[in-house]
């Protein structure tokens, strides 16, 4: 039977405090700035510094690489921080094989450009600007994600 407690283990606390400042950080930088925070363009535009296929050197990747890199070093450094303060500063370690990681990490790099933003983009800074393809991208997202999770859950059985 699945409970409250073994869903969140470790307290709900944490996942609420995260997604109000992920959603506060999102929400500045466009008042702020004008500029929307997904992540898979960061990505893209990170690689248009070594990658010289036009694909890459789009004006959208190239113009903007220098504030996405902020970014995505502000989104590393505030992973630090609050593993620091509030981790223990205890290294967390999975039993995932090193491979799996890797492709994993390549298919969702692959799904994110087919779906012309990740989750963040989409679920994050798309939803909270009401623009319908990314209300679309995550129904798409979450039906995917449920439908693997059952599908993995009925194998292991």
């Amino acid at each position: 039977m699945i409970t409250f407690t073994s869903l969140f283990p470790l307290g709900w606390q944490h996942y609420l405090l995260g997604g109000l400042l992920i959603g506060t950080g999102v929400a500045l930088l466009f008042v702020l700035t004008g500029l929307v925070g997904g992540m898979s363009t960061v990505f893209s535009s990170t690689w248009s510094l070594v990658l010289k296929r036009p694909f890459f050197q789009q004006e959208r990747f190239t113009g903007s690489r220098a504030w996405r890199l902020l970014y995505a070093l502000g989104l590393i450094l505030g992973a630090f921080i609050w593993w620091l303060g509030f981790g223990g500063g205890i290294a967390l370690r999975t039993g995932v094989p090193t491979w799996a990681l890797l492709l994993g990490g390549f298919l969702v790099g692959y799904g994110a450009r087919l779906g012309n933003g990740c989750t963040s983009g989409h679920g994050i800074c798309g939803l909270g600007s009401m623009q319908w393809p990314s209300l679309l991208a995550v129904l798409t997202f979450m039906s995917t994600a449920f439908l693997t999770a059952n599908l993995m859950a009925a194998w292991q059985i």
